[in-house]
């Protein structure tokens, strides 16, 4: 995912020291399946999600990433939690250390087609909880889909 100014400009003061980061989660569902979306650099299945702002709310976020990675404006359902912890650590490619704190929300979409963002994402597919057990994915989203 694309770094933002706001990020860049901390990452300039603090290099690749650990930073704790604000993040929103879309859980959408079709049933019993999940939509989930291959991330391009880690090659990992995950939600769709991504980064608030500064000045920005949860929900406004989420529906900005979610038209920036799939192409479609969202129906904002409810929240289905706050998610934190080790899972949620990790070190990027470029060194970078982060600890991401996301607020999950039930989204639903219009019908029809997405656009996928390219730059982030290599594909989106729906599967059960079971399925996606067996993917190689970023384990936190487990405790996700678990409370939606």
């Amino acid at each position: 995912m694309p770094m933002s100014s706001y990020v860049r400009s901390v990452r300039a003061k603090i290099g690749h020291d650990l930073l704790i980061l604000p993040g929103v989660t879309a859980v959408i569902r079709d049933g019993d399946r999940f939509l989930l979306a291959r991330q391009r650099d880690t090659k990992r299945w995950s939600l769709v999600g991504g980064g608030v702002e500064p000045d920005e709310q949860p929900r406004d976020a989420i529906a900005r990433e979610v038209r920036e990675e799939l192409g479609v404006a969202p129906r904002i359902v409810r929240v289905v939690g706050a998610y934190g912890g080790p899972e949620l650590r990790s070190v990027l490619p470029n060194g970078d250390e982060v600890a991401y704190v996301t607020i999950a929300y039930e989204c639903a979409l219009p019908a029809g087609e997405l656009a996928l963002e390219e730059h982030e994402l290599l594909e989106t597919a729906w599967f059960t909880r079971t399925e996606v057990a067996s993917l190689t994915r970023h384990v936190w989203i487990d405790r996700v889909l678990a409370d939606a």
